[in-house]
Parts: C-alpha cells; structure tokens; sequence
C-alpha cells in the first residue's frame, strides 16, 4: 500500500509540475500581450492558456479568462489585430472597433516573446544560486561490436573520444550531439588510449526510433534494467526494475548491446546473472526464451545506461544559460537547412508531446533540470514565434510594417485568409510532430524509469592485482 501511495504521489508531482512550467511559459508569453494590449488602449475580448473545449474560466471586465484542454499554447484575443478563427474563433464583439495604430500592433506583438526572454533570465539566475546537474558520463568506450567496421578499424573497450567533427568532447552527451548535428554521416573521430591519439573516419547510422544518426559505439556503463514485464524470462528470474548487471555467463558487462548479444546467443540456455540491487550483489539464473523466428533469444526486460550528473554549483551564469540555448537553437535550424547532409528532419523535432514528455522526464530527475529545461523553451519560443509566419507574432510585426510604409493596411479578407490558412499549417505540423513523438513512446517511457545519479562525481578506485 505504502508502495502504492508513493508511486501515486510521485505520478501527481509530476504531471502537475509538468503543467505548472509549460503553463508558466505559456502564460508569461500571453501575459505580454494582455498587458502591453491594454496599456495601449485595444480591445481585449479572452485570455486563454491552451486551445480547444474550455475546462474552467470566468468572465471579468468584458474579457473571457479561460483554461483550455489542449495545453499546446495559448493566445489573447484581440480584435483590432487580424487573428485566426482557426485558433481563436470569431469575434463575438457587435460594435464597430477603430483601427490600432501600427505601432500598437508591433509593440503587442513583440511583448509576448520579449516576456519569454525576461523570464528565461529569471530562471537562469535561480539556477545560478541553486546550481546545475551537469552529464558526467565519461566519453569512454565500453563495447565494440566483434567484427565491425569499428573493430577492424582498431577500437576497443576503454578507449576514449576526445573530439567528433573538430570539437572537443568530455561526454557521451557531446558525443552525441555533434554526432546528430554533423553534416555528413562520414565523421572524424579522435580516439585516445594511453596517452596516444588517433583520427579515425567513423559512418554514423541512422536510429529510426530516436531520430538522427550514431555512431556505432556505446558508452562504458553497467545496464540497467527499466522494466521486467511479468510472464518473461526476466520476471520468471526474479530480475527487478533498477536491477544493474554486473556480469552474464560469467562475464562482465559493460554495455547494453553487449548483453543484449550475449543474450541472443543462449536461447533456452539456463544462465548465471549477476545484479547490483541497491548495493547488494545477487546472483540470480535466467533461461532466455528461443525466437522461434529469428532462432535468437530473449529475457523480456527493458535495458538503458544510468545518467550520472555532478552539481556544479554556483550554476552557470544566466547570460551564459541563454546564450548556450540560442546556439544550440541555432544549430538545429543550421541541421534542419541542411537536412539532406545531416540526416535531421522535421520528423525528428518534439512537438507538444514530446516537450511534455521530456519536461517530465527532466522533473523526475532533478527540479534544476526542470528549470534548465525552461529556460529552453522559453527561449525557443521567443524565437519561433518571432519568425515572419502569418498567426505568429512575427507575422504580425511583419503585416503592421507593411501597414507603416504603405500607409494603409492590407485588405481584412487577405489577412483573415493568410492568418487562417498558417494556422491550419501550424496545427498540422503540430499533430505531424506528435504522431512522431506518440512512436517515440517507449524511448520516453524509457527515459522517464532511466536510473540518474544527481551529486559528486564517483571517485574511481583501482583494486590491487590478482584480486
């Protein structure tokens, strides 16, 4: 029951702290609007965070307050500014409204992103006096596929990645990154091993369920077990979520794909297997069950690489926080330019769902996280929404400047239809994304149960030969 409770909680900690910084973000963002709207004078008809069916809301001053059900943005409803029916549904007002001034429209419309930078800094210094879990996972090679290109090549377990694509790395995180980001799927790779460095071309593939391209190299870490499902092997074994493998058949382990191998090769073998359980050291014995189709077996638990993060404290400093996010935005734009050398498509970016779920998954680590994570999206939709698209604030810059130099604004019925018809674009690659994103569920899910260790970087310690 206590077991039971605790789950509970933690499931409602999550999803109301995931709803609390996504609707943060959302409500500043609109708030900007709201305010510089009624400092300047216009009409303001609703104030909503989401879309969709109301689920609660009150009506105060003549303007409708609400929350909706699809917590994927919000908006401010302002007649005087062309807006999409689309979105916000039509003006209920019957009064003739005189036209805002362009200025007015332009100062409304950046106000919603310029809120969302001033409360990406906020975030930023409060990580700044918290201080910040930062990836620790060495860049150290933990298994080489027998046989591979990689192999042959001359790369074993305990080497080290030092640089990918010309840039300096520390961690599997930077490994990966500008292994997704390189432009072209042959990349330089510098390997160290005692105290020599070699370059070696390394093909990146294509990983379907994550999006983007890897490496054909995994990290050095125990796997640990995610979820046992009942009825398989695994569960038959008395193997547990959180379990860590240490050894299989008597052999250590030191990656996921290596025991994933070794599992393959003992189908209906009955096999030692060896777990750290919180400290303890159990030795359990499991029998893989045969593949009847691809004659190779399986235990029937989910395996993923603990995260380990030390807290740098005090954190980075909050100009540093959000000039780091505006590069990491702007490499992904550079990718996405570049999509046919990189390999990153529309396909691979997160849209409601995933954002949801990835906040999520930074909550159920560390709240630091939470809050890096924030300050990203805050930032990214500072700069999305500014970009010169009808519907977006940017479109709405862009319409009052051309409104400025010709000295009259376009034509209702062209604006009206431009708005509408970007905003139909807009939710269709929003349910685009998060069709990608619902198949990306179980990485998610696998996320979310991943064992992190948030503290001071474990001291390594080197036994005595012949222990």
């Amino acid at each position: 029951m206590s077991h039971f409770l605790s789950v509970a909680f933690q499931v409602v900690y999550v999803v109301g702290a995931v709803l609390l910084l996504f609707g943060a973000a959302v409500f500043v963002h609109e708030f900007g609007h709201y305010l510089v709207a009624r400092k300047r004078g216009m009409k303001v008809e609703a104030f909503a965070i989401g879309f969709g069916p109301k689920l609660f809301g009150w009506r105060k001053h003549g303007i409708d307050y609400a929350w909706r059900l699809i917590p994927a943005g919000g908006y401010v409803k302002l007649p005087q500014m062309i807006t999409s029916e689309a979105l916000e549904g039509k003006h209920e007002g019957t009064e003739p409204l005189p036209p805002a001034e362009p200025l007015s429209k332009i100062l409304v419309a950046v106000a919603g992103p310029f809120m969302n930078v001033v409360f990406a800094f906020v975030i930023a210094s409060v990580i700044y006096f918290t201080g910040l879990p930062v990836a620790i996972n060495p860049s150290i090679v933990g298994y080489v596929e027998p046989n591979s290109a990689e192999a042959k090549l001359g790369i074993k377990p305990g080497d080290e990645i030092v640089a990918v694509n010309g840039q300096p790395v520390k961690s599997w995180q930077e490994v990966q990154k500008l292994t997704v980001l390189a432009r072209t799927n042959i990349i330089p790779v510098v390997v160290a091993r005692q105290g020599q460095r070699t370059t070696y071309q390394l093909e990146a593939k294509s990983n379907e369920l994550i999006g983007g391209k890897f490496l054909n190299l995994d990290p050095e870490d125990h796997p640990e077990v995610l979820e046992a499902a009942p009825g398989t092997p695994a569960a038959a074994a008395g193997i547990k979520p959180k379990d860590v493998i240490t050894s299989f058949a008597g052999i250590p382990i030191g990656n996921r794909d290596q025991l994933i191998e070794m599992i393959q090769k003992r189908g209906g073998e009955a096999t030692e297997i060896r777990v750290d359980r919180g400290g303890q050291k159990i030795s359990l014995t499991v029998t893989p069950a045969l593949d009847p189709s691809t004659k190779k077996g399986r235990i029937g638990a989910l395996l993923g690489n603990p995260s380990r993060y030390e807290v740098m404290k005090p954190g980075p400093s909050p100009w540093f926080q959000v000039v780091e996010v505006w590069n990491r935005t702007m490499d992904t734009f550079k990718a996405l330019w570049h999509s046919k050398q990189t390999g990153v498509g529309a396909k691979d970016l997160s849209g409601p769902v995933g954002i949801l779920a990835l906040l999520a998954t930074q909550v159920n680590t560390d709240y630091r996280l939470a809050l890096s994570f924030l300050v990203l999206l805050n930032i990214n939709l500072a700069i999305l929404n500014l970009l010169p698209v009808p519907v977006l604030d940017g479109g709405h810059i862009m319409m009052a400047i051309v409104e400025k130099i010709r000295g009259r604004a376009l034509s209702a019925k062209v604006q009206e239809y431009a708005t509408t018809a970007f905003a139909v674009l807009l939710i269709s690659f929003m349910l685009y994304v998060s069709f990608h994103d619902i198949n990306r569920f179980r990485l998610f899910k696998a996320m979310f149960q991943q064992d992190t260790q948030v503290g001071p970087a474990p001291a390594k310690t080197v036994e005595p030969a012949g222990k």
